[in-house]
């Protein structure tokens, strides 16, 4: 059980306190046992709450470049180009570690996806919501008709959202696969374009800046040339 006590109205909107428990060993490294995150926003000024949360595995995460986003959990995505279908198959498998953001310590969380730029605002899909779980396991697919060589001009916008009742859902984090995003979200996706008819499946972390809320930027033609041409660099 942990104790927190507010002080910053401002930064409990916009961080969650990440809890680790290791078991001390003087004469190696210590071992770590489980974590868990507790969201600030669910503290009012000079107030002192406790929280019973249970502890999760640490998983290995693939560490953002930008400091500034805080790290919300990770998603395993699938990615397919069916030539038979002739579009993308995009699943949404499971995610991991997710932010709790309910005061029991938990979350009610679902999927919602885009493949961008969307002119006709017909791409979103979402799944179910899971209830009460920062393990969701979702298992479900959705399908985009879409021409091969037109994926290269989209972007994939993959966010999760806690579902509540009454009230605004909460965003609990997001990520972007496509030519314009970098590391393993860049590599998802040339593997993807490049071995047609074939599931793709990687983990993703998932971070505090929503997808979309950027700048969208064309891919320049050095780039372009770089992705088709040589499958072993990645930026």
């Amino acid at each position: 059980m942990a104790s927190l006590q507010s002080r910053s109205d401002t930064v409990n909107l916009l961080f969650s306190s990440r809890i680790s428990v290791c078991d001390e060993d003087k004469f190696r490294h210590n071992e770590f046992i489980g974590e868990t995150r507790i969201p600030l926003k669910k503290l009012k000024p000079n107030q002192t709450k406790s929280f019973s949360n249970c502890l999760e595995k640490q998983l290995p995460i693939d560490k953002t470049d930008d400091k500034s986003l805080e790290e919300r959990g990770r998603i395993m995505i699938s990615l397919k180009y069916s030539s038979q279908k002739s579009g993308l198959v995009v699943g949404i498998i499971r995610c991991a570690h997710l932010a709790a953001m309910d005061a029991n310590g938990f979350s009610d969380p679902y999927v919602k996806t885009y493949l961008k730029p969307d002119e006709n605002k017909k791409s979103k899909h979402k799944t179910t919501v899971k209830k009460k779980t920062l393990n969701p396991e979702f298992n479900e697919e959705f399908f985009y008709e879409i021409k091969y060589a037109d994926l290269s001009k989209k972007t994939l916008e993959v966010t999760v959202w806690d579902y509540d009742i009454g009230k605004s859902n909460d965003f609990i984090g997001g990520v972007s696969l496509g030519i314009n995003a970098n590391g393993e979200r860049l590599k998802h996706w040339f593997d993807c374009l490049k071995n047609k008819d074939k599931k793709i499946e990687r983990w993703h972390t998932l971070t505090n800046e929503l997808p979309g809320s950027g700048q969208f930027l064309l891919l320049d033609a050095t780039r372009m040339s770089a992705f088709l041409f040589r499958p072993f660099l990645y930026f």
